[in-house]
């Protein structure tokens, strides 16, 4: 396994980071079998773990607290994150003070530990000052409960605004991005990758199967009809294949598929090894349910992708396209209510 500074800072995480959201309710329910599946991947060399307060509301962060009991905790580079609602309470949401200075507590509650490494904002939020969410976060780091802080999905003008209002207010900088991104969602690649490599930041983006449609499942005369898990339900605008944006993914998904098989190698490692491929990429988030899962996605960290293989897949799916806006995972300006006049 290789590693990877994370941004401007002194910590090297694997190029793979073993995603925690389908750890519990939303995928697997079986604690024993997720510890399994979480200590594989340290075996493996991972050394870097997502998940999130919202994930299986909670449930998440308590397995992988579980699996790094008994002395695997210091050799982990631990992230989760914040924002989504944790409640019926307008206030159990969000990124305001009172719920990030809240919320931590819990997470490191559930996780079994004194401090989080990366603590991330797992949405932007338009309507709460990011000088606010930045001075939080701030204190967070100088009372040690959070060595460094990232966000997740967030749109440009943001992040640019957060790291200028860093400087100018004297908080703590963000480090890295969490981003979708893979061969059918790949916006981020005309100004969200570039604007990192800018500013020095870690980009860790997630999603690199599409959900499920670069695994071979989704396939023309497939019975598939997804989404599968709880989690995948809840987007189910990505899998309704009566959508025509949908039915582009499944002609590009075959068309991959085929490559894969003429260059080689699996649809899976394919897909990972494309994402791990770009330089301003610091780690692929991979999401197994199962131990089989995980080691169909650890193959890949192996897999180098030729010039003639990456041509083929940009003239497949160009660059900067996101086949289904909705995969985007934020809104532009431009789209949104309050930017219109009526």
């Amino acid at each position: 396994m290789d590693y990877r500074r994370l941004g401007r800072t002194g910590v090297s995480v694997s190029k793979l980071c073993l995603g925690a959201m389908m750890f519990g309710e939303w995928g697997t329910k079986d604690h024993d079998e997720s510890i399994r599946t979480i200590h594989r991947a340290l075996e493996a060399g991972i050394n870097f773990i997502d998940t999130a307060d919202v994930y299986s509301d909670g449930e998440s962060e308590v397995i992988v607290g579980k699996a790094l009991a008994g002395g695997r905790r210091d050799d982990v580079v631990l992230a989760s994150k914040v924002h989504m609602p944790m409640g019926e309470d307008l206030n159990s949401r969000g990124n305001s003070r009172r719920w990030i200075t809240h919320e931590v507590d819990n997470s490191l509650r559930r996780l079994g530990t004194d401090w989080i490494d990366l603590y991330q904002i797992h949405r932007y939020d338009p309507d709460t000052d990011i000088d606010e969410t930045l001075g939080a976060l701030t204190d967070l780091v100088r009372a040690g409960k959070v060595r460094y802080i990232g966000h997740s999905t967030w749109p440009v003008s943001a992040i640019v605004e957060a790291q200028w209002t860093a400087r100018e207010r004297g908080r703590e900088r963000f480090t890295c991005e969490q981003p979708p991104y893979n061969m059918l969602v790949r916006a981020i690649e005309t100004d969200t990758l570039p604007t990192c490599a800018r500013y020095g930041m870690g980009v860790i983006s997630y999603s690199p199967l599409a959900g499920g449609w670069l695994t071979g499942r989704y396939r023309k005369g497939s019975e598939s009809e997804g989404p599968f898990s709880a989690a995948r339900q809840r987007l189910a605008n990505r899998f309704d294949l009566s959508l025509p944006e949908n039915q582009r993914k499944l002609q590009a998904a075959e068309q991959l598929a085929e490559l894969a098989d003429q260059a080689g190698t699996t649809l899976i490692e394919m897909a990972i090894a494309f994402v791990l491929r770009h330089p301003a990429i610091t780690s692929a988030i991979i999401g197994p349910r199962t131990m089989d899962h995980l080691e169909s996605q650890l193959s890949a960290a192996d897999v180098e992708l030729p010039d003639d293989v990456l041509d083929r897949i940009d003239e497949i799916v160009p660059p900067g396209l996101t086949i289904n806006p909705a995969e985007n995972g934020w809104v532009s300006p431009a789209l949104q209510p309050a930017a219109r006049r009526r």
